[in-house]
């Protein structure tokens, strides 16, 4: 079997390693016939500097390298392109660092370029003079690629005027592009979010967004064909359902996709079902916004939301549901039309994502010191065996353990939202099929569990309120057969915990 291409971004060395490569050939060919001027956004680790040096080496003629893939008898590989690659994969950029960095990716391109260029103090100007003298050396119009083009603004996210500095910097540099449009074939920029063209585009105005473009929804990643294909021989005797609902389930209006790097590592870690793509870094900054607004966790699941909020990054006004769609800790479930325009229905993607997320969220909410996985493994245990007699003090060693500071300068412990936010976290982080404000014909149940045959129903109340004859009253649990678990818990506002605990099975 071939050897996988774990964490390798090179074209190259896939195909002369002989490592395996996912043919994304044609869809190259096809976006260079139909575009001038692209940008893609996927969350990080999902293969765009690999696509993006897919396309430099077409450009740059290198048919040695495709025989056998779908573009090799489709392309005119008599025709060579100067090629600038610019990337910003590497390191972590600063306002300080920026010009530097800049020069040396340029000094970089001149030197494979055979090309001097004379500007030695503005690196916007050393570009525009590159493209010039390329398109000059080589009689070729040239050909732009851009990877990562918002790394040194995410890297400065959480310090806001040097973020906004950045931007304005790097919003000169992009302007070149368009200024140069009559020596240019083609551009291409990838990156992970996606700003408005008033904020960083302005001087890029003809930029075409192939992001969730359903023609292009599988221009990274990989499809279930790849998988149950290309992957055969590397996934023999696997339960392909649990790799599906773990890795599959990304969508960009296209097919679903699986993220690359946990098909790779799955694989690679002898079949084990763990939170490869998850665990290689989670911003810290998104589990503030969540704390400082209160945010009602369960509303991340089956969020709705329109097309500018989903395609708009903003610094000045950061917003949760934005960032998470954009890094991809949500993903459209489903396309909403109406006579007002798109949106989207926003959910998790797989159950990586679902109970990553989740236990991360429960992780920067406890007291140092606490115990956080025996009360989940407990929970899961409780639910999928149908013990509910145990769950009461489960649940109060649960809220016994949120830091206090969680509950300081604000009015949380009296908002229902709180407590229903916190079970929600719990249980989806255990990787349970769970319904948030579970709608019926006669109402709104709090939260619905499935597990097992089972059904569990909570309703959550602050104060004295009678939480399971509501339950009852409004039958809830008439849309589920099989065993029904009917669970009311009234919170105290004082104690911070659980001070009633009623249940009944039907």
């Amino acid at each position: 079997m071939q050897k996988l291409p774990v964490g390798i971004q090179t074209f190259r060395t896939i195909i002369e390693d002989d490592y395996l490569y996912i043919d994304k050939t044609e869809i190259a060919r096809s976006l260079i016939d139909n575009y001038r001027y692209v940008f893609l956004a996927r969350p990080r680790r999902f293969g765009k500097s690999l696509f993006l040096d897919t396309l430099k080496n077409i450009f740059e003629g290198k048919r040695e390298l495709f025989k056998g893939l779908l573009i090799e008898e489709h392309w005119n590989w008599e025709v060579q392109y100067p090629v600038i690659k610019i990337s910003f994969s590497g390191g972590v950029h600063c306002r300080e660092s920026l010009r530097k960095n800049l020069f040396y990716i340029l000094k970089d391109n001149q030197e494979r370029l055979d090309i001097l260029c004379e500007e030695q103090e503005d690196p916007n100007q050393c570009f525009a003079e590159l493209i010039q003298k390329a398109f000059k050396k080589y009689q070729q119009k040239v050909v732009i690629l851009v990877d990562e083009y918002d790394k040194p603004i995410l890297d400065n996210i959480e310090h806001i005027p040097q973020a906004l500095a950045i931007r304005d910097g790097m919003r000169d540099f992009y302007t070149k592009i368009k200024e140069n449009d009559e020596y240019l074939r083609f551009a291409f920029l990838t990156g992970v979010s996606k700003f408005s063209k008033v904020s960083l585009f302005s001087g890029l105005n003809n930029l075409e967004d192939i992001s969730l473009n359903a023609d292009y929804g599988a221009v990274c990643g990989y499809t279930q064909r790849d998988v149950d294909t290309a992957f055969a021989p590397y996934l023999e005797g696997v339960d392909m359902e649990q790799v599906k609902r773990w890795y599959n389930g990304y969508n960009f209006l296209g097919e679903n996709v699986y993220n690359p790097y946990d098909i790779l590592l799955f694989i690679r870690n002898h079949k084990m079902f763990k939170s490869y793509w998850f665990e290689t870094g989670t911003p810290r900054f998104l589990i503030e916004l969540i704390k400082k607004n209160n945010y009602f966790i369960p509303k991340l699941n089956r969020l709705r939301v329109n097309e500018s909020l989903a395609n708009s990054f903003n610094i000045e006004s950061l917003n949760l549901e934005t960032i998470m769609f954009q890094t991809g800790y949500l993903t459209i479930t489903r396309l909403i039309e109406s006579d007002m325009g798109v949106g989207y229905e926003l959910g998790f993607p797989n159950k990586e994502v679902q109970i990553s997320f989740n236990n991360y969220i429960l992780q920067s909410m406890m007291a140092s010191g606490s115990q956080k996985e025996p009360i989940r493994h407990e929970l899961f245990d409780i639910i999928n065996t149908g013990d509910v007699e145990r769950l009461e003090p489960v649940i109060h060693r649960l809220f016994a353990s949120i830091a206090y500071n969680n509950f300081t300068n604000n009015a949380i412990e009296s908002y229902e939202g709180f407590y229903a936010s916190v079970l929600y976290a719990y249980f989806a982080s255990l990787g349970l099929d769970i319904i948030a404000e579970d709608v019926s014909n006669k109402g709104r149940i709090d939260l619905t569990l499935k597990a097992e045959g089972r059904t569990f129903l909570f309703e959550f109340k602050v104060t004295d309120k009678e939480p399971l004859e509501q339950i009852k009253k409004m039958k809830y649990y008439e849309k589920y057969g099989g065993e029904r678990y009917l669970i009311g818990i009234v919170f105290d506002p004082r104690a911070r915990n659980v001070s009633k605990f009623e249940w009944e099975k039907m």
